[in-house]
């Protein structure tokens, strides 16, 4: 029997936030999944809106799966909450 897909918990993100601290939340949030299941991190650098810029590092820093993690987790757990999103970049 496989163990329950994590959703990450977002209800500490106010929805009357400003769109770059909704955003810092949800990545923090993001984070400490990536931290507990791979021994990685993603922090929030710039977001404008349409453009995520994160820096990832501990075990995604050189992990041939950084790409996976970013566009696979990051980039499509953010598009739920931020439809607008164009485009995720590691720094």
């Amino acid at each position: 029997m496989s163990a329950p897909e994590a959703v990450p918990d977002t209800s500490s993100i106010r929805s009357q936030a400003a769109p770059e601290e909704r955003m810092r939340a949800l990545i923090e949030v993001l984070s400490s999944y990536i931290e507990m299941y791979h021994g990685g991190r993603v922090d929030l650098v710039d977001f404008d809106g349409q453009t995520l810029v994160v820096r990832m590092s501990g075990a995604c820093e050189g992990c041939r799966l950084s790409a996976t993690t970013l566009h696979g987790w990051v980039e499509g757990t953010a598009r739920q909450f931020f439809p607008n999103l164009q485009t995720v970049v590691a720094a």
